[in-house]
């Protein structure tokens, strides 16, 4: 009989710390907040936004990075002495270089040299290294190129995001969603909106919408220049496109954890307008948000205004993905948008007209 025993009690001790720092993370944060969009009530339709800027990192993306995290861990991925590496336009990596401080492992974040300075920042103030690359397309294979030389652990968001979170439950967003919802007017949604970065979070909520037999609808919205929506409308997986000027969501090529099957509507908003709609919010809830919340509220607004024109009654709900603060120098800088061609005044007068239809 013959037996190898690679037991190392030492790492196993690491890794289970690592795991009580993460949980403990997530045991001391509240759930995220759900707030009222002011609509008249005489309409007869609610409108929630779900606001994921509040968590440490300040963006949804921690709920992600806490998921990678854990899976990695309990994979046998990530050992005491392992340097991370993730592919991410921001948000992510700000999310891990926080969960890599926390249990003292080195981060190294590639990602497009266009990525706002303010994300930069923010990743470094966690103690991450910032790998910029000129052409957005080559993330992955310097990512890989990275984690070859460091023998590190490549987080790869890209291909795990669906896998690393449990969708039937355990106080994932979708069940949040739900849970908050369940003393409003019209307590099961009639829609969930949200956008698509990894995929992750659309698959999430459309499993569980389908998991506990909710008539809820989930759309998934898109921005201009991404692979996700006309993949989805023409069903090829190996459409590529020149990649979105919103940060976050959007991707160049359809990535392993977008899941199509799970979603009912996909709806593509120009840029001009996701911007419009992010500096709408603020004008209306005092909120400063991102660049894709304003990608989300806009089609929420164009379901809202479908489900008025029908004589439907119900509730949509969406996300505040992350803060304002992060995009001062580009989305929320006129001179940065006239630079690049983009005219939000008629979007932003479309958006003001909405709310004084009677």
């Amino acid at each position: 009989m013959y037996s190898v025993d690679r037991h190392d009690p030492r790492t196993r001790r690491w890794v289970a710390e690592a795991i009580r720092r993460v949980e403990a993370d997530a045991h001391r944060s509240c759930d995220t907040h759900l707030h009222v969009f002011p609509l008249p009530t005489r309409w007869g339709v609610n409108l929630y936004l779900k606001d994921e800027s509040v968590h440490p990192t300040g963006s949804l993306k921690h709920r992600l990075a806490r998921s990678l995290f854990l899976y990695g861990l309990a994979n046998g991925w990530i050992g005491p002495s392992t340097t991370v590496v993730e592919a991410s336009s921001g948000s992510t990596a700000v999310s891990e270089a926080y969960f890599a401080r926390l249990v003292d492992l080195p981060f190294i974040a590639v990602m497009p040299a266009s990525t706002s300075p303010e994300k930069i920042s923010l990743i470094e103030f966690y103690g991450g290294k910032c790998h910029l690359v000129d052409d957005p397309g080559t993330i992955y294979e310097e990512s890989r190129r990275l984690t070859a030389e460091t023998g590190g652990h490549f987080m790869d968001q890209f291909t795990y995001a669906e896998r690393a979170t449990d969708w039937r439950g355990n106080n994932n967003i979708a069940e949040s969603i739900f849970s908050q919802m369940e003393m409003e007017p019209h307590p099961e949604p009639t829609w969930i909106v949200v956008g698509a970065g990894t995929g992750g979070t659309s698959s999430t909520i459309g499993r569980y919408i389908r998991y506990r037999r909710y008539t809820t609808r989930l759309a998934v919205v898109d921005p201009e220049g991404s692979a996700f929506y006309p993949s989805w409308c023409s069903g090829d997986a190996t459409v590529t496109a020149p990649g979105s000027g919103i940060e976050g969501i959007g991707r160049p090529r359809v990535e392993p954890s977008f899941l199509p099957t799970v979603i009912d509507r996909m709806i593509q908003v120009p840029d001009a307008r996701s911007i419009a709609a992010m500096r709408w919010v603020r004008e209306v809830t005092g909120r400063d948000v991102g660049g894709s919340t304003g990608t989300n509220v806009a089609a929420a607004v164009q379901i809202l205004e479908e489900m008025r024109e029908a004589g439907e009654q119900g509730s949509v709900v969406t996300l505040i993905c992350d803060g304002g603060e992060r995009y001062r120098g580009t989305y929320g800088d006129d001179a940065w948008l006239a630079e690049r061609g983009l005219d939000i005044a008629p979007h932003l007068r479309e958006l003001r007209s909405f709310l004084a239809h009677d």
